[in-house]
């Protein structure tokens, strides 16, 4: 419930202070004088949009802030610590909105998104405004009105859930579909690619082993030939060879090292060599064995290295990348198979999800069918206790089995009432008046509010157009409905004002530069005062003051 509302430089308000109590409290004042003005401040505090006259004259920004006991509410404080955002059994919602319309929003002193702000109020109050009671001549207010009765959540969320799987998949077949088309065109081209490339099977890294290895063959002659002389020169040649001379000339070396030690180390360095010159002959030696010209392996291999060239420049790609561009070109046509067959499964799964979706929706339906009834005798009766003793409402659902699958369900529902004798049900929008969907409107919260409670409801003028007996019977059913939730309600009827278990006053001031709007909480004597003035208007007589003694009384 809502326990303060603290409100500094908003509008025309400089400062104020506001605590709130259990039942029902009712707001009153002079036209004009800004009855509306907390709850416009408590719209800001639960999230709504912010416009930049909201700020006081001359000052730099407003600050708006409201205080609910979350004791004894299980979804906010759940919500709450969730977005770990808990605070004991009170919590604070503040909003502080510059001149240049700039805001920042904070729960519990923790700067949020305006859209937290948003979900946990809907958790803490609602707001009725004046106008409000239109809603429930459309569709979709009066489907939420039968759910919100049925407390149905589970089946909706049944529905909604196959609902999206059924939407999802109708999304991907059209997907697939144009993906069809598109791949229908080039599918034979790729297959005669893979095709082609799959038949060459060129391997990985063996585009460079080709190109090494017909580098050697298509130069073999010339190497034979380099090999043979250069083994000549190390060891063949009878006259003179490498090895004949280092040998010569370290046997020479070693044997005058003996006479001078100083050679010991020319004669080390020629053993070196001559160990080397003896290694590098012995290989090579083996490699000129191994050297063979075959002319037949020549030409295959050519083959193969100048077809992986021509493939590579038909397909725009560098040689080394064929085999990479081939498992792409395959993965492709793969895909596309892989689209087809998916085609072909889409239509079981669409079928599969809508036949689930029908199973799910007409649970729904009987849901809504038992509840509708249930609620049509209980507003019919509500309506009589509000001075419509002729009134029968009654709530018509039409159920279609339509490919036309709808996320809330298949259900078509309307508000039917007759307000006079003989008077045939029509819909609520063409037979009643802005009074009578008002008082039925609030039959609606006051049934409503014995199966889905809420916190706080805040009803903004929405007695307009109705007064005398009427005036005193709505009065009893918001005193009804504070049995079970805190109300707050902005009125002008005294029939309404003087139900409430507390009242308060808003008045205008002025000095001629400046205007200030109060509210202040009414006395016993004061209330008295107050509801003489609303039955007898600013000439309160003795008359009018037994009037409202008698009706506090009441």
């Amino acid at each position: 419930m809502l326990l303060q509302l603290n409100i500094q430089n908003f509008a025309i308000v400089r400062s104020l202070e506001l605590d709130w109590h259990n039942g029902m409290t009712t707001i009153t004042g002079e036209t004009g004088a800004g009855k509306s003005i907390a709850i416009d401040a408590l719209s800001l505090c639960l999230g709504a949009r912010a416009i930049t006259n909201v700020v006081r004259p001359n000052c730099k920004k407003a600050e708006l802030s409201a205080t609910f006991s979350v004791l004894k509410n299980a979804q906010a404080q759940h919500w709450l610590k969730k977005h770990e955002l808990i605070c004991d059994d009170e919590c604070i919602l503040r909003r502080v909105i510059s001149a240049e319309g700039r805001s920042r929003a904070y729960i519990n002193g923790s700067q949020v998104p305006l859209t937290q702000l948003k979900e946990l109020g809907e958790l803490l109050l609602n707001i009725h405004g004046q106008h409000d009671h239109q809603l429930i001549t459309k569709s979709s207010e009066q489907r939420s009105i039968v759910d919100a009765y049925a407390n149905h959540q589970e089946l909706l969320c049944d529905v909604k859930y196959y609902y999206q799987q059924w939407h999802s998949l109708n999304k991907e077949l059209i997907t697939l579909e144009l993906a069809k088309n598109e791949h229908d065109a080039k599918k034979q081209l790729l297959q005669y690619q893979v095709k082609e490339l799959d038949e060459f099977s060129l391997q990985i890294n063996e585009f460079k082993q080709l190109e090494t290895d017909y580098k050697r063959y298509s130069h073999s002659q010339d190497i034979l030939t380099q090999t043979l002389h250069s083994l000549q020169l190390l060891s063949e040649d009878e006259q003179f060879n490498c090895l004949d001379s280092l040998r010569k000339s370290h046997e020479i070396i070693s044997n005058l090292s003996h006479l001078d030690k100083e050679l010991c180390n020319i004669a080390s360095t020629l053993s070196d060599a001559l160990i080397q010159t003896e290694e590098a002959t012995n290989e090579l030696t083996h490699y000129y064995d191994k050297l063979e010209l075959d002319p037949q392996a020549f030409s295959l291999l050519e083959e193969r290295y100048s077809l992986a060239i021509t493939l590579a420049k038909k397909h725009n790609v560098a040689p080394e990348n064929l085999v990479e561009h081939h498992q792409a070109l395959s993965n492709d046509l793969a895909c596309m198979s892989d689209d087809e067959n998916r085609l072909i499964s889409i239509l079981d799964e669409i079928e599969q999800a809508k036949q689930q979706y029908y199973v799910s929706a007409k649970k729904l339906t009987k849901s809504r069918e038992a509840s509708a009834k249930e609620l049509s005798n209980l507003i019919t009766d509500s309506m009589k206790d509000l001075n419509m003793p002729h009134g029968k409402f009654n709530i018509n659902i039409c159920s279609t089995s339509t490919d036309n699958l709808a996320i809330n369900g298949l259900d078509t529902i309307q508000f039917l009432v007759s307000l006079n004798p003989g008077q045939h049900l029509e819909s609520m929008s063409k037979v009643a008046s802005g009074g009578e969907l008002s008082r039925i409107s609030l039959a609606m919260q006051v049934i409503l509010a014995k199966k889905v409670v809420s916190p706080t409801l805040i009803f903004d003028e929405v007695d307009v157009g109705i007064s005398g007996l009427t005036a005193t019977l709505v009065g009893n059913k918001l005193q009804q409905l504070a049995e079970n939730t805190q109300i707050i309600c902005v009125t002008h009827l005294p029939q309404v004002a003087c139900k409430g278990h507390q009242q308060m006053f808003v008045a205008k001031l002025t000095d001629g530069e400046n205007t200030e709007t109060t509210v202040t909480e009414l006395s016993k004597a004061a209330r008295v005062k107050e509801i003489a003035r609303l039955l007898a208007g600013n000439k309160v007589t003795e008359h009018s003051l037994a009037n409202a003694k008698e009706l506090l009384a009441g």
